[in-house]
């Protein structure tokens, strides 16, 4: 896979923010499926946002209102805007890309993680 590489981590208080970036330059598909991926210790990893190239975005229950991804297309970076953590939110956040045309949906639950062929090496989030 091609590695990808994530910024914007750190710690916080419980009801802060952070934003997450990920530049996706490399990744030249014109449809595609973007993600950001978590993994708490002790946890699988799992994906908490997705959007793909036609618009759709889809959130994990745990982070909806709370969470916004984007991806800015003339910079080519993919972001998570993420408000109000909470602790359960901290993890190792990891970006993730894929072409698709749109099957398998790109949701949280229907990619995994090993069939994205853009991966990240993760940026800590801390929430205290």
């Amino acid at each position: 896979h091609v590695q990808l590489v994530e910024s914007g981590g750190g710690s916080v208080q419980a009801g802060g923010s952070l934003r997450l970036s990920c530049p996706t330059s490399a990744f030249v598909e014109s449809r595609y499926c973007l993600s950001w991926f978590r993994q708490a210790p002790g946890k699988e990893r799992e994906s908490v946002a997705n959007i793909h190239s036609n618009g759709t975005i889809v959130y994990r229950d745990s982070v909806k209102g709370r969470f916004g991804i984007s991806r800015d297309n003339a910079m080519s970076t993919l972001f998570l805007q993420m408000d109000n953590l909470k602790p359960e939110d901290t993890a190792m956040y990891y970006c993730a890309a894929v072409g698709s045309s749109g099957w398998p949906p790109c949701t949280v639950s229907t990619i995994p993680w090993d069939e994205y062929n853009f991966r990240g090496q993760g940026t800590q989030v801390t929430v205290s």
